[in-house]
């Protein structure tokens, strides 16, 4: 596999490996240990306020502003809290008081007084602001906290911070049991319902998932609810958890797969597709565009055809039509059609000239054939020196060695592998960057105490001499993350997904929702930025990872109902879950993703980098995205390639000769060995050629002994 991503076009021969760097380890706290008290903030302003003012006239407030009690006696600030567990807790008023007398107020919980007279003297200043604190007892669940003024006055209050003083609750809740059908379907409606889940303090929600796609979430007394907008005649399998107020997540209920109903009798045909264009051209594809059809219920999508023959479908008014010949006219036109099958005429015919080999050295999709059919959700793919493959298998935890040439080996079973009954078990795969010397073989995989990263060796084709690196990772049905991908600076890099807990992902101390770094024994890296195996934070579902040319690591997420995205990675960076999904919710003061789909037309699992452009495999999306790194950092001139032609696609990855290797997914969760591994043909839009500073047109052939002029720009691979 690669340890420096770099590698020049199979035209300038093989790269030379560079060497891994030494780095000072520290040793990794224990994975197990009792998490701490969860603080948590409520805003003056958002609570229930009586004879009292809010403004935002002084600096250094939070939220939006603060109360001002406005020298009136009797009135108080109201906040609602929820305490997963009772107990001892810490409240922490925030304030300001520019006086110098002290305006005590009396705190109250639940009706009760928890402090009378509670001091909040001067701080010298209305923009300077401190915490008096009070430490009380609260009870499980929705408690009711009043500061009332004790005098005639009393000081600008900002806020409120919570703190229990004992350990959080780790229990979670038990899985709710007989998740069914409630009602009859309609075409686009279903109706479920289950039994109560029980907890050890209270379960306050439950969450409904369609194969990873959270789609409503109910309160914890609601054991029943409808959920609209689905397609007519599609089966879904649906699954519930519970969550308490930490949130702990429950394990998964039982699936139940239900079919909406046809849609009621439709024979109008949507509108014929107006004003076809060609927005862009390389050689080998073309990009076009239309005015979007109308239609009585729905148009569901475009058949694209070339010169008369149908090349391809496509959800949105937009595609790529690639495999084409440079200096080739081709002759398009496309017609809508929806739901049932109706199909509208096809709108005006253009022609479009492909442009001739061009400058850039752009990697562009050829050929395609494949490697191995039968196999069984491929999930992980890496490369051996020697130039083959090795491939995990999710669900069977099954490890082979697959050459170019289609012959398979197995070199043996991951122990301790797990499946989830979803996207967990046996996932990312990454070789040693010094495998000639250590033999090693790196896995992401889920066991029964969680997700975790071992390592075995790989000798004689067997594998051998388990070890656990890195573990406490949490595991759920969904969520799991699973790629590996060593950088330029020798470290180990790991996406980790959530597990289904959102509140993780903002939670340093915990290994779920990260980018992960370790060093290739396990030891956590001495630059790490909070001390443990954390890189990132902030993260739903990362399943994509590599580096570009200059060593920057790029992750490609899956949202959950808007979008998905792809994100350049900073050490520390906080990039936005559960707060901020792509560039929606409170995304101010997080990183922005470089790239947003609409999850329907991504998902996106696999990414790989040639000649810094960034290809995206993905599964709902089922096309593989090609977008180019620009000087400024930003993804430009997307391209997506055999869209609805292989259905879902896993992971995609290039090989030490710059050709791709892509599996497909098809197998969601249930009937084995119905996937491939399929081998792409990469072919560059242009070469330097002996001698010249330009390039010549695809296909020249290089003397061995060719002399590359002083000012060539090589490509990456």
């Amino acid at each position: 596999m690669r340890c420096i991503k770099s590698r020049p076009s199979r035209a300038f021969g093989a790269l030379v490996a560079a060497a891994t760097t030494a780095s000072l380890c520290v040793a990794l706290p224990a994975a197990h240990s009792a998490p701490l008290p969860r603080a948590a903030t409520y805003e003056a302003e958002a609570a229930h306020v009586v004879k009292g003012k809010v403004e935002s006239n002084h600096a250094g407030h939070t939220g939006t502003g603060f109360v001002n009690f406005d020298v009136v006696s009797d009135a108080y600030v109201e906040f609602t809290v929820e305490a997963e567990q009772p107990g001892a807790t810490k409240l922490d008023f925030r304030y300001a008081n520019g006086t110098s007398a002290d305006r005590p107020l009396d705190i109250a919980v639940n009706g009760t007084q928890a402090a009378g007279d509670l001091s909040f003297p001067g701080t010298g200043a209305w923009t300077t602001w401190k915490t008096a604190s009070v430490t009380t007892a609260l009870a499980a669940g929705t408690n009711k906290i009043r500061a009332t003024t004790s005098g005639v006055d009393g000081p600008n209050l900002d806020s409120l911070i919570v703190t229990p003083q004992g350990p959080t609750d780790t229990e979670k809740p038990t899985a709710p049991r007989n998740l069914r059908k409630d009602k009859e379907p309609t075409s686009t409606s279903v109706s479920l319902a289950w039994d109560a889940a029980s907890d050890n303090v209270k379960v306050t929600g439950y969450d409904v998932y369609q194969h990873g796609q959270l789609m409503k979430q109910v309160d914890g007394s609601t054991q029943a609810t409808t959920v609209t907008g689905l397609t007519p005649e599609t089966s879904y399998d649906w699954t519930v958890f519970a969550r308490d107020a930490v949130p702990n997540v429950s394990d998964a209920s039982n699936v139940v797969t239900i079919a909406t109903l046809p849609a009621p009798p439709d024979g109008e045909a949507p509108s014929a597709p107006q004003g076809l264009r060609a927005t862009g051209k390389t050689a080998t594809s073309v990009d076009l565009a239309w005015t979007p059809s109308t239609d009585n219920v729905k148009v569901t999508g475009y058949e694209i055809h070339r010169d008369g023959v149908a090349a391809g479908t496509s959800e949105t008014a937009t595609t790529t039509v690639a495999g084409l010949k440079a200096d080739t006219t081709y002759r398009f036109k496309v017609r809508a059609f929806d739901a049932k099958g109706n199909r509208s005429a096809f709108g005006p015919e253009i022609s479009v000239t492909t442009a001739g080999s061009q400058p850039g050295g752009t990697p562009d999709p050829g050929t395609v054939k494949t490697l191995a059919g039968g196999v069984d959700v491929a999930w992980g793919v890496a490369f051996l020196p020697d130039g083959s493959g090795i491939y995990t298998e999710r669900n069977t935890f099954n490890v082979y060695r697959l050459t170019k040439s289609g012959q398979k080996t197995q070199l043996g079973k991951v122990p301790n592998s797990q499946t989830t009954g979803g996207e967990g078990g046996l996932m990312g795969v990454e070789v040693s960057p010094n495998f000639a010397t250590d033999h090693y073989v790196y896995f992401l995989h889920t066991s029964s105490d969680g997700n975790r990263i071992a390592r075995m060796k790989l000798e004689n084709n067997t594998l051998s001499g388990y070890k656990v690196l890195l573990d406490g990772m949490a595991k759920s049905r969904y969520h799991n993350g699973g790629r590996l991908r060593f950088g330029p600076d020798g470290k180990l890099y790991a996406g980790m997904g959530d597990a289904q807990n959102d509140s993780r992902a903002q939670d340093k101390n915990s290994l779920n929702g990260k980018i992960l770094r370790i060093n290739p024994d396990g030891s956590i890296p001495s630059d790490n930025p909070f001390g443990n195996a954390v890189w990132s934070i902030g993260h739903r579902n990362p399943q994509g990872l590599d580096f570009d040319s200059k060593g920057r690591l790029w992750q490609a997420e899956f949202g959950d109902n808007i979008m998905d995205e792809v994100n350049l990675i900073q050490k520390g960076g906080n990039y936005g879950w559960p707060d901020c999904q792509g560039t929606e919710g409170s995304c101010s003061g997080y990183i922005a993703p470089k790239k947003t789909w609409p999850v329907s037309s991504a998902s996106p699992s696999g990414l790989t980098i040639i000649n810094d452009h960034v290809f995206v495999a993905t599964t709902r999306g089922q096309r593989v995205y090609r977008l180019r790194i620009d000087s400024n950092s930003n993804l430009v001139e997307q391209k997506s390639f055999f869209e609805g032609t292989y259905d879902r696609l896993r992971t995609v990855e290039v090989d030490p000769d710059g050709d791709i290797w892509l599996t497909t997914s098809t197998d969601k969760d249930g009937t084995a060995g119905n996937d491939r591994i399929l081998l792409i043909d990469i072919v560059y839009s242009g070469r330097f050629g002996p001698g010249l500073g330009e390039f010549e047109p695809t296909g020249t052939a290089f003397a061995d002994n060719a002399t590359i002029p002083d000012n060539a720009t090589i490509p990456d691979k």
